[in-house]
Parts: structure tokens; C-alpha cells; sequence
């Protein structure tokens, strides 16, 4: 018997027990009052498991980690650190060179082997990394490593991000009698999002005990269900990483938890609540969004062509602008409906924005257009879908486009 996850109040990367974080300044941004390098670390060695891009053009942080973790994406870490500002991506070996330093540098000051030090970076592409502000910024973050830095830390990976994105929960399980579980966790992205793997960067951490294999498991099966359902802009970046650390800490010398277990799935449903959560604000604070979007697709005939329609909706410019507008335009839906792939009969589809019938048999139903004017006032507008082809399902969540995003973009870089 199991006690359903909770969230808590202003959680974060650190509110699991045997982790601390800190956010400094290392000058890796020109403000000095902007943080720019996050350091979250485990009180001991710990299960570390994580997911990484599928961009072939990935970063060269990417390809350190995942050497770290021995090229199965899992393994033991004692910290993560990462810096914003800067990608390191289309850097080469010296890139590389610099991530294992980056690596390197922040093991000396932990005390532990570089291979237990997880690293991301984040920022403009093809320009090298630094060494200098890990020089100094590592020791000042060591120095200010505490349990209430997480929010620091959420604010130092930020780019174009709007405000740092943190959530935790707790759950409790009855064969693990006086402990309380908590995962908690961190994450950045605004732009340049439709991940292949997870988010954009993201750490997660959790006082269960839990093995490194089964938590990579875990990872995977929770990040296809949240960051990989999430598109602000069709593009996926070449830095996207996910780590997920467990300490055990909340039920020292006890068992970890077996997969296909009660406890186990008590702990998948805790993450799987943190990532939807992240992930729900990363898309509701995409470059320039002034709404988060919600698609959700039922009656597919199978899962591929559930994500396949939902997908296209979601990236569709049309649609987004649309929403922009505050126009219940739903033939812009039915078209990228009929693009996607999918396999449905336009007789059978039927469409719903904000709880309004605006298709039905695939033709257009009167509506109060006046109605749909005031439900596009809501923060979150939601599109439902069902193609009559079957019962698989799935949800999507993305965010309009303003022209704030065409603001943000152009000057990106410059």
C-alpha cells in the first residue's frame, strides 16, 4: 500500500535528502549579477542514470557523460555541474578536452575521480569553453553548497528562460515503515525545444534507494511521457541532457526498490509527476509564449500515430499563431491532422478547443464564437482530438507563437 506523491511547496533539486547545490556567478555572462554555473552534490557516491540528445550534432559535455557513465547511460556520480552562456557544441576535441577539464576541475574541489562529475553546458553554439570561470566558480559554489541552494542553481542553467522551472514530491510506502521519499528536481528551456531524449537540461534527485540500472530504466520510461512531449519550436538542441541521482538517503541499510515492485512503482509515479510538472513549464514558457498549450489526442490507431498527430498539431505554426490571435481557427488543426501521417478518415474525427465542439464527423459544428473569445483569456488552452480510429492516446504540451519569439531568436546570438 502505497501514499499518493504530494508536491511540495517551493521544492526543488535539493529537497531530497544527500544532495546540495549552489548557484554562482563564474563569468561565463558578461552582468555580473546574472548566475551562470549550477553545482548540485551528493553527500556520498550515489546511483546516477541519464538521457542524453539524439541530435547527431550533440555537445561535447554530452559525449563526456556519457563516457562517465560508461557509455550505458548509468553508473555512480557525486556531482554535476553546469554552465550556462556557453554550449560547447561544434567545438571538437577541444571541446571535449574542456568538458573533461570542466569535469576534472570540479572533482578536485568535491574530492572525488572525474568520472563521478556529470557535466552540461548550455548556450550559444560553437563557441569554446572557458576554464578560467570553473577555476574560481567551482571553489566559490563548493563554499556555498547547502540544502536550500537548489534555487540557485535552477536560476544558474537559465538562457532565454523567463524564470528557473523547479518541482518536488514526496510519497511514502507501507513496507518501508517511518520513511518519507522525495524526488525533486531541476530544469531549463524555453527555446530550441522538441527533446529526443528529455529536456533540455535538467537534474533530478531522489533520497529512495534505487539502483543505478533500474533507475535508468525509471529515466527513460518518464522522460518519453513528459520532456519528450514537448515542442515549443520543432527544433531539438544539441545539449539536452537529463540526470537522475539516487541517495537512498531516506532509508539508509535498507533494501533498494526491485523493479515490478509496489515501492518501485510508487517511486515512478513520484517521477513521473516531476517531469510532467517540469516539463509543463517549459512549455508554458517558451520564447515569446503567452499560452500553454495542451494536445490531446485519443481514438489513434496505435501510439506511433497518437504521437505522430498530436505532434504536428503542436508544431504547427498555423495552429500556434492562431492561438495567438485568439481564433478558434480549427480547420488550421484538421489540416495538420491531415499532414501528419497519422492513419484516421476525416468522417470520423472530431475536435474540441477549450471544451468547445467545434467539429464533429469531421465537419464544422456552430459555436459562440464570443464563448471561445473568453475561454482564450485562460492560461492554458487545450485541444482535444479524437480520430474514431482506435484507442490509443496521447498528450503533447507546446505554447503559441507571438512575435516576441521572432524578437528573441534574431538577436539571439548578437
Amino acid at each position: 500500500m502505497t501514499k499518493e506523491a504530494a508536491f511540495i511547496a517551493n521544492g526543488g533539486v535539493t529537497s531530497a535528502l544527500g544532495f546540495r547545490a549552489a548557484g554562482v556567478h563564474a563569468g561565463f555572462r558578461k552582468n555580473p549579477q546574472r548566475l551562470d554555473m549550477a553545482l548540485v552534490v551528493a553527500d556520498e557516491p550515489c546511483a546516477c542514470a541519464g538521457t542524453f540528445t539524439q541530435n547527431v550534432f550533440c555537445a561535447a559535455p554530452v559525449q563526456v557523460s556519457k563516457e562517465h557513465l560508461d557509455g550505458v547511460s548509468y553508473g555512480t556520480a557525486r556531482a554535476v555541474v553546469v554552465n550556462s552562456g556557453i554550449a560547447n557544441a561544434a567545438t571538437g576535441e577541444q571541446g571535449r578536452e574542456a568538458a573533461r577539464a570542466m569535469a576534472r576541475i570540479t572533482a578536485e574541489e568535491v574530492g572525488c575521480p572525474a568520472t563521478e562529475v556529470m557535466v552540461a553546458s548550455t548556450g550559444v553554439i560553437g563557441q569554446h569553453l572557458p576554464l578560467e570561470p570553473f577555476e574560481t566558480g567551482v571553489p566559490a559554489a563548493l563554499d556555498a553548497l547547502s540544502r536550500s541552494g537548489g534555487h540557485d542553481a535552477a536560476c544558474a542553467i537559465m538562457t532565454t528562460d523567463t524564470h528557473p522551472k523547479e518541482a518536488a514530491v514526496s510519497f511514502a510506502v507501507e513496507s518501508y515503515e517511518g520513511c518519507t521519499f522525495t524526488v525533486g528536481g531541476m530544469a531549463k528551456g524555453s527555446g530550441m525545444i522538441m527533446p529526443n531524449m528529455a529536456t533540455m537540461i535538467s537534474v533530478i534527485t531522489t533520497d529512495a534507494p534505487v539502483r543505478s540500472d533500474a533507475l535508468h530504466e525509471a529515466l527513460v520510461n518518464a522522460v518519453n511521457k513528459s520532456f519528450n512531449k514537448v515542442t515549443v519550436d520543432s527544433d531539438t538542441s544539441t545539449n539536452d541532457t537529463c540526470f537522475l541521482l539516487a541517495s537512498g538517503a531516506a532509508a539508509l541499510g535498507k533494501p533498494a526498490f526491485q523493479p515490478g515492485s509496489a515501492e518501485f512503482a510508487a517511486f515512478e509515479q513520484a517521477l513521473q509527476a516531476v517531469c510532467n510538472n517540469l516539463a509543463r513549464q517549459m512549455a508554458a514558457d517558451g520564447e515569446g509564449a503567452t499560452r500553454l498549450v495542451t494536445v490531446n489526442v485519443a481514438g489513434a490507431a496505435s501510439d506511433v500515430d497518437a504521437d505522430k498527430a498530436a505532434r504536428t498539431v503542436a508544431n504547427s505554426p498555423l495552429v500556434k499563431t492562431a492561438i495567438t490571435g485568439h481564433d478558434a481557427n480549427w480547420g488550421r488543426i484538421a489540416g495538420a491532422l491531415g499532414r501528419s501521417g497519422a492513419a484516421f478518415r476525416q468522417e470520423d474525427v472530431s475536435i474540441d478547443i477549450m471544451g468547445l465542439a467545434v467539429c464533429r464527423n469531421g465537419m464544422t459544428v456552430p459555436f459562440d464564437e464570443d464563448e471561445a473569445l473568453r475561454r482564450f483569456e485562460d492560461p492554458e488552452i487545450v485541444i482535444d482530438i479524437d480520430l474514431g480510429a482506435g484507442r490509443a492516446a496521447t498528450t503533447m504540451w507546446t505554447c503559441d507563437f507571438s512575435h516576441e519569439y521572432i524578437t528573441i531568436n534574431g538577436d539571439y546570438r548578437t
